[in-house]
Formats: structure tokens, sequence, C-alpha cells
């Protein structure tokens, strides 16, 4: 029997859970299993293609379809990708000439040539009311036969799957790996964490939940099975609140809370009770979430359960009725009277805010005593700061200009993006050198010394994941900053959405940057070929679901860099559409086949996210021809209707200048520290081929077969787990 929950494990792990059933000839089974799964890009590690085997044949087939249906929906292979010109790549026509047929056949046609011909009059000519154009024209069976079979490469992408254990054990694990990140998750992920807390409740906790978000869903969770909370903040009451509400946990946007049972009213009030009666100073967090507080507190009816008067007071709080003076109000009394001397000492008391205040006090401070007594506090607090606190300000101040006047960029916790000017004084070297030196130290003092490390090199450029709010889920995808290699003739970008409800126009577009980040060309509807490449045609209308592709050959793209981008140009968000997603391929010329092959796909990831236009990732070539792909998860927020790349084209350059030229901590920056100064270990760089005989911590793209099973192993799935806490 299959688990339920098994194809998160796979997505997740690329693992398998152990099917369980009766011994058997599976032999042949397993081998097409593996055969088809090869076709779609994934293949079975050599343990698990030796367990499958041993299995009955009907015991193999039913993993072998549990498989591929959660696979083909990792890599976008789950729906039907079809082209507006069937021959695409081939055969593009130029855009005015196909322009023209369009009106030619739209004047042929008696239904609607007297529209047409008052358009043409009137100067102006809605391309949507021609009716050749727009939708498509063929159908997917006749788009698959006007092409060839994909001809196999060396380069063609191959995702192994590794034999996991058992089921339950397999999901325990990544609960746990969940609920206990030491990173903030992204709305994917929390909603699978939101589904294994229900099934975890009675099994295994984590040591510590240090995300407010995962606890609020581990807590949702518990209160349902009758477990205890796990509360320590009056915070962490309302992001309850809010989970059970199906609102944002996050607290970034309002909820509209729900009327709430009598059980779930008493088990809220005694948490919030129990928080300050612990801890009457709690009640200060109430002023930042008044407004939430009130239209909570209309839910919970507290003045009914006079058992609690504890909670009694958050919501006389809430009501301006009793004072709570905040700790926040307390810091910035003393700023405002510049007194940065008493600020910092006091922020020691709250060493997390302290850090998120550096920047800030170093540009306040006017003496050299004073900046002394703000670095000289960071060094003595920062043992007792969050990993990803300390690695966030050690990238900040890597980055900070010691000079002003620079356009300084701001992403915020959704990948929402914009730019304003820097007009902040600078900090001063000598700080900013010691107190880069400090935190280098305390995070260095933290992470393991492996005997033995290897590494892909491959790998060594991938950003930290100091949050996975911006980076949605899917195969491939890597934390904003990234740099990865690519390598192929070929680079073919494809988006594909199904509207909900009403008529939705998604356009993929891609701009051409030479090294100074201006405008050499573009691909989108309005320029179907350049001397680069070619876009697949525009598909206005998507009920049954629609694609769009630009394929590009990298010999001939002229300039430096290559931005694809998705701009709404009518209808429904990318958070409102049925589904959503974005991704490139990589192909040798030679190599034929449909437009979207799954086996050629080296990243799609789900778009869902603010604003009306989406910037997943930009292209870059090296002084050496070679190209690399820089990781960007950004959302503009564009204009209700009518998004084009001619509009943006300004302001993408600009985005793409502040993120390539930041400076972000990656993976060499953590093993540097893991190797460095007398520590012993010896890291190796690993050739693609060769793994040692004795268990090691492997940090790569992907697990390599054949390692050592007491190894410890980090990938993009779990590259989390080198944040230490």
């Amino acid at each position: 029997m299959s688990h339920p929950l098994e194809s998160l494990v796979i997505r997740h792990t690329h693992r398998i859970p152990l099917p369980t059933g009766p011994t058997g000839q599976g032999d042949v089974a397993a081998r097409q299993f593996d055969a088809v799964l090869m076709s779609v890009g994934f293949k079975l590690s050599a343990p698990l293609l030796e367990h499958l085997s041993g299995l009955s044949e009907g015991t193999v087939v039913d993993t072998a379809v549990r498989t591929l249906r959660t696979v083909r929906e990792v890599v976008g292979d789950h729906v039907r990708h079809n082209v507006y010109f069937i021959d695409f790549p081939v055969n593009v026509p130029d855009t005015f000439d196909f322009w023209m047929r369009c009106i030619s056949e739209a004047l042929a046609d008696d239904n609607t040539r007297a529209g047409t011909l008052d358009q043409l009059e009137s100067g102006v000519l809605d391309l949507l009311t021609l009716p050749s154009y727009g939708t498509y024209r063929h159908t997917y069976a006749d788009m698959l036969a006007a092409h060839g079979e994909l001809i196999a490469a060396a380069g063609d992408r191959m995702t192994v799957l590794h034999s996991g254990g058992k089921a339950d054990d397999e999901i325990a694990a990544l609960y746990l790996a969940l609920a206990g990140s030491s990173t903030p998750l992204g709305e994917d992920d929390l909603n699978d964490l939101r589904t294994l807390a229900g099934h975890c409740v009675d099994g295994p906790q984590p040591d510590a939940i240090l995300i407010r978000e995962n606890r609020a869903v581990v807590n949702e969770a518990r209160l349902k099975a009758g477990a205890g909370l796990l509360l320590d903040t009056v915070t962490d009451v309302l992001r309850l609140a809010c989970a059970l509400s199906d609102g944002d946990v996050t607290l970034q946007a309002p909820t509209r809370f729900r009327g709430l049972s009598r059980p779930v009213r008493r088990a809220l009030l005694a948490g919030l009770d129990s928080v300050v009666a612990a801890a009457p100073a709690k009640l200060a967090d109430v002023s930042a979430r008044r407004e939430e507080w009130k239209r909570l507190g209309e839910r919970l009816h507290p003045h009914e359960y006079p058992q609690w008067p504890y909670a009694a007071e958050v919501f006389a709080v809430a009501r301006g009725e009793k004072k709570a003076r905040s700790f926040d109000s307390r810091v910035e009394e003393l700023l405002a009277m510049h007194d940065v001397t008493g600020a910092t000492r006091l922020l020691t008391s709250a060493p997390g805010k302290l850090f998120r205040s550096l920047d800030r006090l170093l540009r306040m401070a006017l003496t050299e005593d004073e900046r002394d007594c703000v670095v000289t506090a960071a060094e003595e607090v920062a043992h007792e700061v969050s990993g990803r606190v300390v690695l966030s300000v050690r990238e900040h101040f890597h980055n900070r200009a010691e000079a002003t006047g620079e356009r300084r960029v701001f992403v915020n916790r959704l990948g929402r993006a914009w730019v304003t000017e820097d007009e902040r004084p600078p900090v001063l070297p000598p700080q900013r050198r010691r107190l880069i030196a400090a935190l280098d130290a305390e995070i260095g003092r933290r992470l393991p010394s492996p005997e033995c490390l290897l590494v892909d090199p491959d790998v060594l450029d991938v950003a930290l994941p100091l949050s996975g709010k911006a980076t949605a889920a899917g195969l491939g995808v890597l934390p904003r900053g990234s740099v990865s290699p690519v390598e192929g003739e070929l680079l073919r970008f494809f988006v594909y959405w199904k509207q909900t409800l009403q008529r939705t126009d998604f356009d993929l577009s891609a701009v051409l940057l030479d090294d100074r980040y201006q405008t050499l060309a573009w691909l989108s509807y309005t320029a179907l070929t350049q001397l680069e490449g070619e876009h697949s045609g525009d598909i206005t209308d998507a009920p049954d679901g629609a694609s769009e592709f630009i394929n590009l050959r990298l010999g001939a793209v002229r300039g430096t860099y290559v931005v694809p981008q998705v701009n709404i140009f009518s209808g429904e968000g990318f958070e409102e559409v049925e589904e959503s997603f974005f991704g490139f391929m990589l192909r040798e010329t030679e190599q034929q086949g449909r437009p979207f092959e799954p086996a050629t796909v080296r990243m799609k990831s789900d778009l869902r996210g603010p604003g009306r236009v989406a910037l997943p990732l930009a292209f870059r070539r090296d002084q050496d021809g070679s190209w690399t792909a820089k990781w960007l998860h950004l959302y503009l927020r564009g204009t209700p209707s009518a998004n084009r790349i001619e509009g943006n084209r300004v302001t993408v350059a600009t985005l793409l200048r502040g993120i390539v030229e930041r400076k972000h901590l990656t993976v060499r920056y953590v093993t540097d520290l893991m190797t460095g100064g007398d520590r012993g270990a010896t890291v190796t760089l690993w050739d693609g081929e060769t793994v040692p005989a004795g268990p090691v911590t492997y940090i790569g793209l992907a697990r390599p077969d054949g390692l050592h099973p007491g190894s410890r192993v980090i990938t993009p799935e779990n590259l989390r787990d080198l944040i230490p806490e």
C-alpha cells in the first residue's frame, strides 16, 4: 500500500520511500520504469533499481505510476505544451508579415470584415479582434506530428531518484526538517508543512521551532488534535488565529478572522493568559498589532472568560485602556535624544534587534567612542543571535557602500522589488571591517568541522538561502543571487498558465542588454524573430492552459545579458490563475524534438508572487564566452493591464544591475570557514565520477550515486541545513 504523502517526500528529497509488497520477478517492470523515467529526465539509482527488481511486478508498476505522476508535475510535463506556430522554432514569420496575414484573413471573413475596415480607417487596430490571432490554429496532436523525436545528448539533465526508508520514517524526517528549519519557508513549503504537521502531530517533534510562521502552522495542527500549544509570545497566538482563518501567518497581509468555536476560543485565551502571566512585559508586543488584536477580540469574546484575566489585558492594551510601553518605543526615545550609547546598551537585552539596528546606530554615532560602543556590544552578544540574522548582517555590511549616491535595490519578503537613491551616510571602514571579522568568527565557531568535505564545484556560487520566502517550488530552483553554469547551444524559455475564471493573457519576453545594461534587442509578441532566436507566438486566452516559448542561439546573442520576463497583459494575476510556471531548457542544435522536452528542462518554478511582471532569473555571458544564470526571483508592480517589455526595460535593467553587482554569501563562504584556520578538515572538489569509500559531508547540486550510507548530504533541497542556528 502506498502512503498518501509519498509524493511530498519525492518532491522534497528525490527519494522514493521503499515500497512494501510481495517479492517476485519485477526486474523487467523495473527496467521499463527506469526507461520511462529517463524520458522525462529522471533515473533510478542502482540500489533502488535492484530493490524494485526483487518485488512483484504489480508492486513495481504501482510504484512507477505514482512516481511518474509526481516527477512529471515537478518538471512541468503534466500538461500539454502547444505552440501557436506549429513548426516552432522553424518557420516563425517576421512580425509585420504575420500581422498582415492576420489582417488579410480577417478581411476575408464576412463576420469580421466590416469591423476590421473601420479599425484600419481609424489608424488603430486591435490585434485581439482578428480571428486568427492569439488562439491555437491546430491541435496538440497536429503539433506533435510536425516534430521529430528528441535525439539524446550527453548533456541532458538526469535527476537520480534514490532509495528512501519506510514511508512513515521518510515523512517524519521531512516534517522535522521543515518544521525545524532555521530559515523562513516559501509559501509552497509552508503549505506542505501544514499537511505534514497534521499527520505527524503525535510523532517526534523538533527540539525547537525557530521560525514563527512554522510554529503557527504546527500549532494549528496541535490545536486540532487537542495537543498542547507551543507559545512564548502573544504574537504566537495572533499568528495561530490567522492560520485558523486561512489567513497570512507572516502578518504581512490583513486576515479576516472567522467565527471560532468555543473550544478554540478557550484554547487561544488560555494560551494568551499563560504567556502574559509568565512575563507581563510581553504585553508590549500588542501595540505593534493593535488593530489586528481588536478584530480578533471581536471573535474571542474575552469578557466571557473571567478565569483568564491576563488574556483580557491583551485586549485592554489594544483598545488603549491599559498602557504597555513597547521596547521599540524606549529605543526610539533614546535615539531621538541622540543617545546612541544608551540605545545600544538597551538593545543588548534584545540581541536580534541590536543586530538589525547596527547600520543605523553606526550612522548616528558622532564620536569614535560611540562607534566603538556599538561594535563592542555586537561582539559581546553575537553568540545570542540566530545564525540567519548573523549571516544577513554579514552580507549587508559586505555590500555597504562606503560612498554615497549609489542606487539602492529593495526586495521585500514576497519578491517585490523597487529602486531608490541611497542617501545614507557611510559606515566608516574601521567599524565595518571589525564587524565583518567578528561575524565571520561567530559563524565559523558554529559550523561543524567535517573530517572529509566533498564539494561539487558547481555549487560553490550558490547563494545561502537566508530566506525561502520568494523562492518558488519547482525543479532546479536556487536562492536569489545564486550563479550556476549554463552549458548548451540552444537556450529555450517557457511559460505555462491556465486561467481560473476570466480571459488571461501572459506574455513571455526576453530583453538583451550590453555590459552597461543598455537595451540591444528583445523577443516578444511584438518582435517574433531576431538574429538570436524566435518567439513561439502570442496566446491570449488560456481556458485549457497555454504555453509560450522563446528559443535563443547563445552563440549568436549580442551583448552580455539575457533577461527573460513574464508580463501579464490582461486578466488574472500570478496568484489568481489556476496554475502558472516558468522554466528553461538547454539543448544542442542537432537534438530537434518537440518544443517542450522534459529531459532537457534545467529549471521549472511556479509563478506565485505579487505584481504583474515576473523576473525569475537572468543570463550572463562571461569574458571567456561561457554563460551563467543569475537567480532573481523578482516581481514588479507593473500596470493593471497591457504590461509589455517596451514599458519596463529601464526598470528591469536597473534592478538587474543592483542584483548582479551585489555580493551574496554563497556556499563557498561556508566551505572556506569550515576548512579554514586550524580546523584540520580537508576539502575535495568532486570530479563528477569518483566518490570516496568512507562517509563524507557532500555538498552539491545533486546527490552522487554510490556515496557511503553514513554520509551527510546537502543539496539544494536541504541547503538551509548549512545555516547554523
